[in-house]
């Protein structure tokens, strides 16, 4: 088949129109934010990792009743019981992503229900047992990224090559990446799609506090730290006096994440640690979910076309 011809498989998957896919961010990533990306031709997912079950799953109908296309993330670690992955396989839900745990007792139950399973996965060893459980693709989060991270670091690109080379099974590339830039790099080591977390955190339709979105537009290259790398869970957060201490002992105290809802919501900064990944380089303003996919696919295709030309002419100018 020619190449050109060659379908994308998340598209395939997924139904949206774009390759670019909204992370599940606990208590963030729902309708409001799932429809304005969706709406924007992207993928909107609904988190269930807050643990608000009746909640999460009003989210999920709600969603299904705009029309769009749409997944649900499944975080197997902190689901208190089947609840949500029988609402999930009866809601007529057609994509979902799981994390945060094996995903081998999921998988049959959601395909018996017809849906597309993707898992994330931080490692290659982690990928190929996915892959050998049967699952349909692979949300590959390299270190860069925000929120619950893998304490054995490994960049995105990397990762995404380091997969490629032993499956053939789609990719979505998840962390540092914001733009049409690094989604070609992405696509170029191996994705077919990307995920963004904290550039989504930061558009205008995102639920958190002004205050949240600014510290992310306001911090630079260096503005994130990895923390509890010794213990569980490791996450990567921005830098507050809250997280210096923690960084500087190494360790999180245990009621660390009490008062997350009050940074989202309340623009607390130093009730718990922000998470955000590397990205918050690479964002210098609060922009629609509109803008920033149409931005980003524009991006995308010039840059993709000019590596096309010195491709054709096999010449690097």
């Amino acid at each position: 088949m020619n190449a050109a011809l060659v379908p994308n498989r998340v598209l395939a998957h997924t139904g949206a129109r774009y390759p670019i896919i909204q992370a599940p961010m606990g208590w963030i990533a729902r309708t409001t934010l799932a429809s304005a990306v969706s709406r924007a031709g992207g993928l909107g997912i609904i988190e269930t990792s807050s643990g608000e079950t009746a909640n999460c799953q009003a989210e999920i109908t709600k969603m299904a009743a705009t029309g769009l296309p749409f997944g649900v993330n499944l975080p197997i670690r902190f689901l208190k019981d089947d609840a949500m992955l029988r609402f999930v396989c009866e809601s007529g839900v057609k994509f979902v992503t799981t994390s945060a745990g094996s995903p081998a007792k999921f998988i049959a139950p959601l395909k018996g229900a017809g849906i597309t399973v993707y898992h994330a996965v931080p490692t290659v060893e982690t990928a190929l047992k996915c892959v050998d459980a049967g699952i349909d693709g692979l949300v590959v989060e390299g270190a860069e990224g925000g929120g619950f991270k893998n304490p054995e670091e490994v960049s995105t690109l990397v990762l995404l090559q380091a997969i490629r080379q032993r499956v053939n099974v789609p990719m979505v590339a998840a962390g540092g990446i914001v733009d049409g830039r690094g989604m070609a790099a992405a696509f170029a080591a191996g994705a077919e799609a990307v995920q963004m977390g904290t550039r989504f955190v930061s558009c205008a339709e995102s639920p958190v506090h002004d205050n949240f979105k600014q510290a992310i537009v306001q911090a630079g290259d260096t503005g994130t730290w990895v923390l509890n790398k010794k213990s569980s869970p490791c996450i990567r957060a921005l830098k507050s006096e809250r997280t210096a201490a923690i960084h500087e002992s190494g360790l999180m105290p245990p009621d660390t994440f009490t008062g997350i809802q009050k940074v989202y919501f309340d623009g607390d900064m130093e009730a718990a640690p922000a998470l955000a990944g590397q990205s918050v380089a690479l964002i210098h303003g609060v922009r629609s979910a509109a803008d920033i996919i149409e931005t980003m696919v524009s991006e995308f295709f010039d840059i993709t076309a000019e590596l096309g030309r010195m491709g054709r002419n096999r010449a690097f100018t």
